[in-house]
């Protein structure tokens, strides 16, 4: 696994018209997979890539999937997303470099500095590079990927995007010349995802994302496994819901929640929303 930040490019990549055209229109298309789906035949126009997927981490709290694209089609790709958000999102290498926002976690080599928030970040994980193997066999040996390489940017506080690119293992890994083409275009990607989110991100969220930043701004020292249980009870969700929703048992989920009210000096749900709609 390797990151960098991609400071701005010293060119810019060629694209045609029709395929600009494309990217600008889906930021507000009604379909929100259309704008991985323009991104996946910007790319491929020039090299091979098989998915993409865009996610939204927010406030700490477990993955959302924004936009995604297979080149097979259907829901494939988005039940490969859902049981990433749901299991191993916290075994992602992109998890060091989206944690040090916020808690200020350390840096992966490489990466110096916290990121600023202009910064495009690019990361590279391989699918022998990830030691679990449950991981790997559900989002990276099922969906047959080689390889994936996620650009990272932070369009809000708390808030960051992961456009991921996925290689198919029929074609290896991403050699050096295509990773500097997609550098190349990377600059583009981010500011069309950057401007989805800033068109459609809130009102996907809910009332429920702004209660938990509140949350995480009160007790900053709440683990993401403790946000995703306190984003369910603030949306409503009961503990077999929430408990399905992180792959893990409904006890579980009722020992995320005890622990989290107790950091955040409450003791029920009536008491959370009180200390979420405060000023």
């Amino acid at each position: 696994m390797r990151s960098w930040r991609l400071a701005s490019p010293q060119r810019s990549g060629q694209i045609s018209t029709a395929r600009a055209t494309d990217l600008v229109m889906a930021i507000s298309h009604p379909d929100a997979d259309a704008l991985a789906a323009s991104i996946l035949k910007t790319v491929g126009e020039s090299l091979p890539v098989s998915q993409c997927t865009i996610f939204a981490y927010e406030f700490d709290a477990r993955p959302r999937t924004v936009s995604a694209a297979d080149h097979r089609g259907g829901r494939f790709l988005r039940d490969v997303a859902e049981r990433y958000a749901a299991h191993f999102y916290a075994l992602d290498g992109n998890r060091a470099i989206i944690g040090a926002t916020g808690q200020r976690r350390a840096q992966k080599p490489g990466l110096g500095r916290t990121p600023a928030r202009d910064a495009l970040v690019l990361h590279q994980q391989r699918s022998d590079e990830i030691e679990n193997e449950a991981y790997r066999a559900a989002c990276y040996a099922q969906p047959n990927v080689s390889d994936r390489l996620s650009l990272l940017v932070q369009p809000m506080e708390s808030v960051w995007l992961s456009i991921n690119l996925y290689r198919d293992s029929a074609y290896g890994v991403f050699a050096p010349g295509e990773l500097e083409r997609i550098e190349s275009i990377a600059p583009l990607f981010a500011h069309a995802a950057s401007g989805h989110y800033a068109l459609n991100g809130q009102h996907q969220q809910g009332p429920a994302a702004a209660m938990l930043a509140r949350a995480r701004r009160v007790c900053p020292a709440l683990t993401p496994r403790e946000l995703d249980v306190l984003r369910g009870t603030l949306e409503g969700a009961s503990a077999a819901e929430i408990a399905g929703q992180m792959g893990v048992k409904p006890a579980s989920v009722v020992t995320y929640q005890k622990r989290a009210y107790a950091r955040l000096g409450i003791s029920n749900q009536r008491q959370l929303f009180a200390l979420c709609m405060q000023p």
